[in-house]
């Protein structure tokens, strides 16, 4: 795991770890069960594979996730949640549930 300074403030900290928009899909469409690469990439959608392959080496280096590469070719890697990525959770299940609800909201506002 990544040694860095951390914020003063827990919040901070949280969104330090998990900011980018695209830590939160990562996060997401890992909670079920461990991806390859590929599966990553097309759940996820409009990001780039340069992106994509960052965000998962800082998640990785932050230990959220663990990657493993099998020696085949072509390579084949796996990304799965540690169970500190998995303690997010609960925190995604909030977005989750508070998205809804604003969704549902706007559209009786419409």
């Amino acid at each position: 795991m990544e040694q860095k300074s951390l914020p003063a403030c827990p919040v901070e900290t949280t969104l330090t770890l998990i900011s980018d928009k695209w830590k939160v899909l990562i996060l997401r469409d890992l909670l079920p069960g461990t991806k390859r690469f590929g599966e990553l990439k097309r759940s996820i959608g409009s990001v780039s594979q340069k992106v994509l392959t960052a965000q998962l080496r800082q998640m990785e280096d932050s230990g959220l996730l663990t990657r493993k590469v099998f020696p085949e070719v072509p390579p084949r890697v796996e990304y799965t949640l540690t169970e500190l990525g998995y303690s997010l959770k609960p925190i995604l299940d909030a977005m989750l549930t508070w998205g809804a609800d604003y969704q549902a909201m706007v559209a009786a506002n419409g």
